[in-house]
């Protein structure tokens, strides 16, 4: 399998769209297909069975008969075996609109096209971005049939959010092109690699550079509370050349524009994966001085136009079979401890994850909001010029 870009901004390389979603329809989703018989509504289950159960949510689900997404490439994270496994098992189509889109992207399409029938069923945000939509009230509250497994820190009490997949940010080198290939941050500043590190978008807009800035904040004395040192890593990076604004892509990667990429471990792996066989020697290692682990979060539209198949889509994401692929796809689905348990874990799939010690904590909503808005006052100058 092979992992691709980020979701950042639409960038030249994209992989192929499953479909783009119609810009004609301007009307709302009718929603009798969303109510059974007995009146209850999809629109307002917050579970399966409040909704009277899978069978009848299945039922309306595919009465409905389409899925609205958007910012979902399909070799992030193997999204694209969980895409065609979805529509294969339920004869649901899934429309994916601007799959390289950014989380801020996700949240505009929400806003913007409240009550219309082009707007995004579901939601892949980067953590941060997702305690925003719900602090805006955008957010459906449902409880999949695993919510209880999904550990305490990683979930929304409500279900507004609940984490689906995530990984630690790592260090990408291409070894025929970098003689020694940086492990830490504090690699990075060394004058051997001008103009060669990059992130793979704006951390004000993308989950994944936010957490880059994050865990450079970690290495450089930061904390959760306290992403400035991150910010000013990347200002003395880009001070002393090193730091290039291209977004790193698989074909940026391949033409040696970006031989250091900061990214997602199951992505760095993927491209490790993906290139073998094009003669790039992609390594990728966890910097030991800012082990900075995320998660994404998953999340329904509250003005969802098919909410039987938003809900029944998170209820394949969170089932053994969805999180199998995302594990397939380099990264540590939500439910993987409760899955080894079960006995239900993809093992061999396990052992192909980047090597990582120890337990990660994660920053808390109010932490993330500060990091946010710091980001949002100092980065552009950080790295203008």
């Amino acid at each position: 399998m092979s992992v691709s870009l980020p979701r950042t901004a639409a960038r030249g390389g994209a992989l192929a769209v499953v479909a783009a979603l119609a810009l004609s329809a301007c009307g709302a989703a009718p929603d009798n297909a969303s109510t059974t018989a007995d009146g209850k509504s999809a629109a307002t289950a917050t579970s399966a069975a409040d909704f009277g159960g899978m069978d009848k949510l299945v039922e309306a689900a595919k009465k409905e008969g389409t899925l609205h997404a958007i910012a979902l490439p399909r070799d992030w994270a193997n999204y694209g075996a969980l895409i065609d496994g979805f529509q294969k098992k339920y004869g649901i189509k899934i429309e994916v609109e601007n799959p390289d889109g950014s989380s801020q992207d996700e949240i505009n399409a929400v806003t913007s096209r409240k009550g219309q029938d082009r707007a995004p069923d579901v939601l892949d945000l980067g953590s941060s971005f997702a305690i925003s939509a719900a602090q805006q009230g955008l957010l459906a509250p449902y409880k999949v049939r695993a919510f209880g497994d999904i550990p305490e820190e990683q979930k929304d009490a409500q279900g507004r959010w609940f984490n689906d997949y995530g990984g630690y940010i790592s260090i990408g080198c291409d070894a025929k092109r970098v003689k020694e290939c940086p492990k830490t941050f504090a690699d990075l500043l060394k004058p051997r690699y001008k103009g060669q590190v990059a992130l793979n978008g704006n951390p004000t807009k993308s989950g994944a550079a936010f957490a880059g800035v994050y865990a450079a904040a970690l290495a450089g004395g930061g904390s959760f509370d306290d992403i400035q040192p991150g910010v000013d890593f990347f200002a003395k990076l880009k001070k002393n050349g090193n730091y290039t604004p291209v977004e790193a892509t698989p074909a940026t990667v391949e033409k040696g524009e970006t031989p250091i990429t900061l990214d997602w471990d199951y992505l760095n792996a993927g491209y490790a994966e993906e290139f073998k066989s094009k003669g790039v020697d992609w390594q990728v290692s966890v910097p030991s001085d800012g082990k900075f682990s995320q998660y994404y979060s998953q999340a329904i539209n509250k003005d969802a136009p098919h909410p039987a198949a938003a809900r029944l889509w998170q209820e394949y994401l969170y089932s053994p079979e969805g999180q199998n692929l995302w594990l397939k796809g380099f990264a540590r689905p939500a439910l993987m401890t409760a899955m080894e348990k079960a006995g239900t874990l993809d093992k061999t799939a396990a052992a192909k994850l980047p090597e990582v010690s120890g337990t990660p904590s994660f920053p808390t909503e109010a932490q993330q909001n500060k990091a946010k808005t710091v980001l949002g006052q100092g980065w552009a100058k950080a790295v203008s010029g």
